[in-house]
């Protein structure tokens, strides 16, 4: 089922964690959130073959680390609109969804805009990293798998902190002020 982040994030079992995908035509960059929510980690890339192959080397990356649902990094255009690689990564996960047999699970998507994500990695890993092409040929995907999935995790953490504001400022009325 296709979620808003909010409602993805609220639908998790205790220390069920998000699984962040960077869909390519040729690979998937995978990245785990820890189960509180915080950090993304690269795990890993799934080479891509056929749909049904995939998506049951997905299924074990599910069951492996308690994966309670997917943030799939959704490629729009700089202008926001929808092109035909946003059409593919739609694509990708409504078969996801129609195939839980093959995934041991029925698949729980969020999507996120992954605008200029891989570029932004591959900035760092020349500037920063230092990193030679091949390597980072190696870990684009999966670096790229992990800024998105951090991205959603911060804009989480970030409507946990409004939230608790909110409370707190409530609470505050609760005060008889002279």
């Amino acid at each position: 089922m296709i979620h808003t982040l909010s409602e993805l994030a609220a639908r998790l079992g205790k220390n069920q964690r998000l699984l962040g995908l960077d869909v390519g035509t040729k690979t998937v960059g995978l990245a785990v959130a820890d189960p509180g929510l915080i950090v993304a980690s690269p795990i890993g890339t799934l080479k891509r073959t056929k749909f049904t192959q995939d998506a049951r080397e997905l299924g074990m990356t599910i069951r492996d680390y308690d994966i309670g649902g997917l943030v799939v990094g959704l490629p729009l255009n700089m202008d926001g609109t929808e092109g035909p690689r946003a059409e593919s990564v739609r694509a990708f996960a409504k078969n996801l969804m129609e195939r839980p047999d093959l995934l041991g699970w029925d698949a729980e998507i969020a999507f996120w805009d992954e605008r200029l994500s891989t570029s932004a990695v591959e900035r760092f890993m020349i500037g920063e990293a230092d990193m030679t092409r091949k390597r980072r040929d190696e870990v684009v995907d999966k670096m790229a798998a992990a800024y998105i999935l951090q991205g959603a995790l911060d804009m989480l953490a970030n409507q946990r902190r409004l939230a608790a504001e909110a409370d707190e400022d409530e609470g505050d009325d609760d005060y008889d002020r002279d």
